[in-house]
């Protein structure tokens, strides 16, 4: 299982292919290269999502950069509807031209602004079966010592974490509560080593039961599974 990422040009120099899931995507910009890790997430949400018994889903795709992860599941379940939402303005272009690309517009609304708060008027609240989540998680720190060439040709904002990589995170589990349907699951990605942090956040917000902590190829814990409760503690 691998993203297979496509040095070819696409007309110009800012638009890039690149293979996801089997789905041939673009990208424009300076949006992030999906990395392999992330097929982990996606399909794991796919598989999921279809166990929900859910006639119409709503699917929240939350950093969503070039649409993969979010459109890789409408894809793959037809009767799902999307909404999707990132912060800058090439995010939002390129998942915009992708949903195009794979004739899935009109299933797939794409937003700008601050995590949740992109959501504004869109009548989400309490609707979504599920949210995914693929958020920066590397520390500040790290991203100005051993990690910095990664900002030599990809934006910050797809890698700072915060000061503890998880900043996002943290964000993530307080506001998603108010978009789920009672049960709705929720899916995100986590930097090697953070399984601990992850557990934690999810332990102390009261109100997700954490289901399961899918490996990689090489083992490692990448990726929190957890459902929101029926009712509040």
């Amino acid at each position: 299982m691998q993203a297979e990422n496509r040095a070819a040009d696409a007309g110009t120099s800012q638009q890039r292919q690149y293979r996801f899931l089997g789905l041939d995507l673009v990208l424009q910009g300076s949006v992030l290269a999906p990395r392999a890790e992330t097929e982990l997430l996606a399909s794991q949400a796919i598989a999921m999502l279809r166990e929900t018994g859910d006639a119409a889903p709503l699917v929240i795709d939350m950093c969503c950069g070039s649409g993969n992860v979010g459109l890789a599941i409408a894809h793959a379940v037809n009767s799902a509807t999307l909404l999707s939402a990132d912060l800058t303005e090439d995010t939002v272009a390129t998942a915009k031209a992708n949903a195009a690309l794979l004739g899935l517009s009109h299933r797939a609304t794409i937003c700008r602004g601050d995590l949740f708060g992109a959501l504004e008027g869109q009548g989400a609240e309490g609707q979504a079966t599920m949210i995914v989540c693929n958020p920066p998680y590397i520390s500040t720190g790290r991203l100005e010592g051993e990690s910095a060439h990664l900002l030599e040709s990809e934006p910050r904002e797809a890698f700072d974490g915060g000061p503890y990589g998880i900043s996002i995170q943290q964000r993530l589990v307080r506001e998603a509560p108010a978009f789920l349907k009672p049960g709705g699951l929720l899916l995100f990605e986590f930097g090697v080593g953070q399984e601990r942090q992850a557990q934690s956040l999810l332990n102390r917000s009261r109100v997700f039961e954490s289901l399961d902590f899918p490996t990689d190829e090489e083992g490692r814990s990448r990726v929190a599974v957890a459902r929101l409760k029926d009712t509040a503690p």
